[in-house]
C-alpha cells in the first residue's frame, strides 16, 4: 500500500495551504453566541410539548429538565474551562478527544459529531416539509416525494449561500436567530396567561397508562439533549474567534438563554392541555396548543417561526458540519483533500460531502419513511460519545494540573464541573438504551475506511494497539447491528 514519495509532501502542502488562506477570526461575541443559540433553536422546541409528553407526566418532565438542566451546564462549563484552559486546541469537539486518546479517538468524535450533524439536518428537512404539509397536503409528513423535491432545493440554495462566505452566512444565521425568538416569545406569554394550575397538577406524576417516575425521567433525555445540541457551538468554531475569551461566554449565554425557552415552551403547555392531550398532537405541537388558545392564527404564527428558526439551524448545522470535517483535515487526521477552501475562505470540499450526504438520506427517508422523531434520536446518540471525550478531558487536565498554574484555586471546581459533566454522559448513554448505541456503532464503523485513507497518505501506522481495541468494539457492534437490522429485530 506504498504510495509515491512526493505524496506525503504533497498532503504536508495541503494542510500548509488552508493556514495560508484560512478566513481570519472575525467573528466576534455577538456572532458567536448566535452560533450557539442558533443551532440549539432549531426544529426541537416547536415540537417540545408533544415529544415530551409522550413518554412523561409533567413532574417526571420537572425532574428531567432538573437533570438536563445541570448536566448541559457542567458542560457548558466544560467547554467555557477548556476553550481559556486550552487555547491552543481548536475545533473542540475533535481536539479534546484527540489530545486525551490519540488521533483515531479524536478522528471518531470527529466523525460521530459530523454524522450528527447532518443527519440532525435531514430531521430539520423532514419537519420543514411536514409542517408545510399543514397547508399544502402534498408534502404530508415531509418524507412524500414533492417533500423530498422540495428539501433538495432548499439544501442546494443553502449550500450556495454558504459558498459565499462563513462570516456573511453566520451574519445571515444572527438575524434569523433574533426572528425566530419573536414567536417563541409570544407563544410564552400567551401560555402564560391561560395557564391553568388545576390542569397543569392533574396526573402530576404520570396515570396508568405511563411506567414509573424513573422511565418516564429517561424517556425525556434523547429529547432534551436533542434540543441542546449545539451548546459547544462556539467551541468548534473557536478557530475562527476574534477573542478566544468570547467562546466561553457565548457558550453560557446561549445555554441560559435557550434553558429558560425549553423550560417555559414545555411546562406551560402542560396548563393548557393535558399530558394525553399533547401526547397525540401533531408536530410541530407548538402550534397546536397555542391554536387551542386562540384559534387557527396560532398555527399559522407558530408554523412561520418553525419555517424560519429551521432555516437559520440548518445554515449554522452545515457550518459546523463543514468545520468538523476541516480541521481535522488540517491536522491530517482526515483526507487532505477536505482541508482545501475555496476563494472565500469556506472549506468547500467539506461542505460538498456533507450535503451530498444529506441528499442521500433525504432519498432514504422517501424509502424508509423514516420519522422525524426517529432522526433526531439517531442524531443524538451519535453525539453522546463527542460529549464525553469532552468531559473526561476537562476532569482528566483539573486533576493533573495540566494547563493550570500551581495553587490555582479554580482547579477543585474544574475538577468537580469535569466529574460532573461526565456523569451525566454516562446517564446520557444509559437513558439511550441499546437500539440507538448500536445504530450509531453502525454508522461509526464507515468512519474507519476515511482514517485509514488519511493514514495512507502519510505512510503512517494505522492503529497503535489500544486504538485496535478501540477499532473491534466498533466493528463488532456495528456486525451486530447489521445481524439485528436485517433479521428484522432492529430498525429505525
Amino acid at each position: 500500500m506504498s504510495q509515491p514519495a512526493g505524496h506525503f509532501h504533497d498532503a504536508q502542502q495541503a494542510k500548509a495551504e488552508p493556514q495560508l488562506s484560512a478566513a481570519p477570526r472575525k467573528l466576534r461575541f455577538g456572532l458567536l453566541s448566535a452560533l450557539v443559540i442558533g443551532s440549539m433553536i432549531g426544529s426541537g422546541i416547536f415540537s417540545l410539548p408533544q415529544n415530551m409528553a409522550s413518554g412523561a407526566g409533567a413532574g417526571a418532565i420537572v425532574l428531567g429538565w432538573l437533570v438536563t438542566g445541570i448536566g448541559m451546564l457542567m458542560l457548558a462549563l466544560v467547554y467555557q474551562t477548556l476553550a481559556l484552559r486550552k487555547p491552543e486546541l481548536d475545533n473542540g469537539i475533535y481536539a479534546y478527544a484527540r489530545a486525551s486518546a490519540g488521533e483515531f479517538v479524536g478522528f471518531n468524535s470527529a466523525w460521530g459529531y459530523w454524522v450528527s450533524a447532518w443527519i440532525g439536518n435531514v430531521g430539520y428537512l423532514v419537519i420543514v416539509f411536514g409542517t408545510l404539509g399543514y397547508f399544502f397536503p402534498a408534502f404530508g409528513d415531509g418524507n412524500t416525494r414533492a417533500a423530498i423535491v422540495g428539501a433538495s432545493i432548499v439544501l442546494w440554495l443553502m449550500h450556495a449561500v454558504i459558498l459565499r462566505g462563513v462570516r456573511g452566512a453566520a451574519m445571515l444565521n444572527a438575524v434569523t436567530t433574533i426572528a425566530k425568538i419573536v414567536p417563541l416569545v409570544i407563544f410564552i406569554a400567551i401560555a402564560a396567561a391561560a395557564f391553568h394550575t388545576g390542569r397543569f397538577s392533574a396526573d402530576f406524576w404520570g396515570n396508568a397508562k405511563l411506567p414509573s417516575v424513573l422511565d418516564q425521567v429517561k424517556s425525556t433525555m434523547l429529547i432534551t439533549v436533542w434540543v441542546f445540541i449545539g451548546i459547544e457551538g462556539a467551541s468548534v468554531y473557536s478557530a475562527r474567534a476574534q477573542q478566544r475569551e468570547d467562546i466561553g461566554r457565548a457558550t453560557i449565554t446561549g445555554f441560559v438563554v435557550v434553558l429558560l425557552l425549553l423550560m417555559a415552551v414545555s411546562l406551560l403547555s402542560f396548563g393548557i392541555v393535558t399530558q394525553a392531550e399533547l401526547a397525540g398532537m401533531k408536530n410541530p405541537s407548538m402550534a397546536g396548543v397555542l391554536e387551542h388558545v386562540v384559534g387557527r392564527w396560532g398555527t399559522i404564527l407558530i408554523s412561520i417561526g418553525l419555517l424560519v428558526s429551521v432555516g437559520g439551524a440548518l445554515l449554522a448545522w452545515t457550518l459546523l458540519a463543514a468545520e468538523t470535517l476541516f480541521t481535522p483535515a488540517q491536522d491530517m487526521v482526515m483526507p487532505a483533500w477536505l482541508a482545501r477552501e475555496n476563494t472565500h475562505g469556506v472549506p468547500a470540499n467539506a461542505l460538498w460531502v456533507t450535503n451530498g450526504l444529506v441528499q442521500l438520506f433525504l432519498i432514504v427517508t422517501l424509502v424508509s419513511n423514516a420519522t422525524y422523531q426517529a432522526l433526531i434520536s439517531l442524531a443524538t446518540s451519535m453525539i453522546l460519545i463527542p460529549y464525553l471525550f469532552s468531559a473526561v478531558y476537562a476532569a482528566s487536565i483539573a486533576i493533573s494540573g495540566d494547563g493550570y498554574a500551581p495553587g490555582d484555586a479554580g482547579r477543585r471546581r474544574d475538577v468537580l464541573i469535569g466529574a460532573l459533566a461526565t456523569v451525566y454522559c454516562v446517564w446520557l448513554l444509559y437513558a439511550a438504551g441499546p437500539k440507538y448505541l448500536l445504530l450509531s456503532a453502525l454508522l461509526y464503523a464507515p468512519g474507519v475506511l476515511l482514517y485509514g485513507w488519511a493514514r495512507r497518505e502519510q505512510h503512517a501506522r494505522w492503529f497503535k494497539p489500544y486504538e485496535a481495541v478501540v477499532l473491534l468494539a466498533i466493528v463488532g457492534l456495528a456486525g451486530l447491528a447489521a445481524w439485528l437490522l436485517a433479521t428484522g429485530r432492529l430498525g429505525l
